[in-house]
């Protein structure tokens, strides 16, 4: 299989400014999916504009026609799985069955606490996730649900037609711990990982690659104890996070060297941020576009 090629996008421009002219580019550009992130605010945008990602997505649908669509990713942080769902049965319909859920069990950012709560622990974050998305998955798929559960509860929660991909739209599960990865192997049709966050700071290339590598092998672990085979789900690579940080898009051949040695890991998708001046996600747009453009050959 070819290594796809994706960007993502954040929903920090207006959309009748150059907010639009960035999706209709991604598309002309050829990128296999557009994603965006799914929060409240974010870090250093957090004092800026800042949109809400199925607004966006659903605009990007009605502009599009090939490219898919997606969040990296959404999570329990502030979504619930009833309301969740019914916006992507509305989002899968509008783009003819065109999106991808990325889902994570959240982190401790500005989402954690926006509704009022106290931030969860790392344990009740994956207490949470593992019931959000058996019963997301359920919604997509049902088309009337009941659940009481610790967290989320559904009565009669009905979800007619349903998605137009078949049995549901696919997931993307974000995962780098064990229960974590379980879901994944369950209920994803693909696995995402930005790496391991403890090498960000000090760590180099070549022990991101075997941190990446080792995760890689627990996924197939997970699969393995439920009967499945790891080859069944894509795996997905967002760039960004590992100690190359920038570097890979700083010319054609850093990036192809940068996605081949993950290529050798079994990934099938690797996702690179679309560049926003002045920001971690500063990058030269027309080096930006000639990977996208002459990468996806040199990685066959």
């Amino acid at each position: 299989m070819s290594l796809r090629l994706s960007t993502v996008i954040l929903p920090h421009r207006r959309w009748h400014e150059d907010g639009r002219a960035a999706w209709e580019r991604a598309e002309e550009l050829g990128f296999h999916t557009a994603y965006t992130y799914d929060h409240l605010s974010w870090r250093s945008f957090r004092d800026g504009p800042w949109f809400g990602a199925v607004p966006t997505l659903t605009a990007v649908a009605a502009v599009t026609d090939r490219m898919r669509l997606g969040t990296l990713v959404t999570s329990p942080n502030f979504r619930h799985p009833v309301t969740l769902a019914k916006e992507l049965i509305s989002l899968d319909d509008i783009s003819g069955g065109r999106v991808t859920l990325g889902i994570g069990a959240g982190g401790t950012g500005f989402d954690a606490t926006a509704l009022g709560q106290e931030p969860w622990t790392p344990r009740e974050r994956a207490d949470r996730f593992a019931e959000f998305v058996p019963l997301l998955d359920r919604l997509l798929t049902e088309d009337a649900v009941s659940y009481e559960g610790d967290f989320y509860a559904a009565h009669e929660a009905r979800n007619i037609p349903g998605c137009v991909q078949r049995p549901r739209l696919p997931f993307a599960v974000a995962a780098t711990g064990p229960r974590g990865l379980r879901l994944a192997a369950r209920h994803g049709q693909a696995w995402v990982t930005t790496g391991d966050p403890k090498l960000y700071e000090n760590g180099t290339p070549e022990q991101s690659v075997q941190a990446i590598r080792g995760q890689a092998e627990k996924l197939a672990d997970a699969c393995a104890e439920l009967g499945r085979d790891v080859t069944e789900l894509d795996k997905i690579l967002l760039t960004g996070f590992t100690p190359d940080r920038g570097r890979p898009l700083e010319s054609l051949n850093a990036f192809v060297d940068f996605a081949g040695r993950h290529a050798e890991l079994g990934f099938t998708e690797i996702v690179i941020h679309w560049p926003i001046p002045d920001s971690d996600f500063a990058a030269d747009q027309k080096v930006f576009e000639r990977i996208a453009m002459e990468a996806p050959a040199q990685l066959r």
